[in-house]
């Protein structure tokens, strides 16, 4: 009898602790009342998340625990390996040429923002005042580095083979008139660059995380219209929970006027909200900034 009833208890126990586990997370859709969501994140600086995770606690009694990461890399090895649920840094091109790569299935489950990459310089005012042999910087992987391209193709600096599309290299440079030296760094390190090179391109986040005002500061931005969809940031999932109720209504959180509000009074031109429906911030007006003459 003893033994029957200590049996029971244990199994009992088991059973209350299994619940436990699986109301704590959002994963393999266990439900979002009580829920802990991590969110891989590039940088410091993240309040339209903050906006989104203060809601969500409020009003779902969900958790957002924001992960913050240093480069483009980790955020993606942390969600293929389940070290976060989710991750919000990274362009729709930049996570198809990574699971390209890595063979993985990270999945968009939603739009956040453009960032329109941007041309910085400490030692000149525009691009056209750039010398003969000058040194500029670029990221150095294949999606941020083809878009810095691209971008000083716009500013007249160098041409580049059509064929390779949105993601050229430096193999694909046909005309470089003032023997422009482009190296590449990883995208974190080009902000600090702005040291010893004449010129830099810089993504917006690493921008105004190293104290730069991308609307005030950049010499020339990228212009944001319909080709600018590859360049909008996304919310990514594994494949196996593009489902997941907890992540959808932390989509949904975020993708509010509020959170877009928080964008135009943060970051003041540096980034736009480009889900369908959110509150137009005119980017033409400003994006397409240029201090090209």
């Amino acid at each position: 009898m003893k033994r029957a009833l200590a049996a029971g208890l244990a199994l009992v126990v088991a059973v209350g602790l299994a619940g436990c586990s699986g109301s704590s997370t959002g994963s393999n859709g266990s439900g979002k009342d009580g829920a802990t969501v991590k969110v891989g994140v590039y940088g410091d600086n993240n309040e339209p998340w903050e906006t989104a995770a203060e809601n969500l606690k409020n009003d779902e009694n969900i958790d957002v625990e924001l992960v913050k990461f240093s480069d483009y890399v980790q955020p993606n090895q942390a969600l293929s390996d389940g070290s976060v649920d989710l991750n919000s840094f990274q362009t729709e091109i930049y996570l198809d040429t990574y699971n390209s790569e890595h063979g993985t299935d990270l999945t968009s489950i939603g739009y956040t923002i453009i960032e329109p990459m941007g041309l910085y310089s400490h030692r000149v005012s525009s691009v056209g005042d750039l010398a003969d042999g000058a040194t500029v910087t670029i990221p150095n992987d294949v999606s941020n580095g083809g878009r810095a391209l691209k971008l000083l193709e716009k500013a007249g600096l160098i041409t580049v083979n059509p064929d390779a599309g949105l993601t050229p290299g430096l193999d694909d440079v046909t005309g470089n008139p003032k023997n422009l030296r482009i190296t590449q760094l990883d995208a974190a390190q080009t902000a600090r660059s702005l040291d010893d090179a004449d010129l830099a391109a810089i993504n917006a986040d690493i921008a105004v995380d190293a104290g730069l005002t991308p609307s005030a500061d950049a010499l020339l931005r990228e212009e944001v219209g319909e080709a600018s969809k590859p360049y909008y940031n996304v919310i990514a999932a594994r494949a196996s929970d593009v489902d997941d109720e907890t992540y959808r209504t932390v989509v949904r959180y975020y993708q509010s006027d509020e959170v877009a509000r928080t964008i135009a009074d943060v970051y003041k031109g540096s980034q736009f909200p480009v889900w369908d429906g959110a509150p137009s911030a005119s980017p033409s007006a400003t994006a397409s900034q240029s201090k090209a003459a």
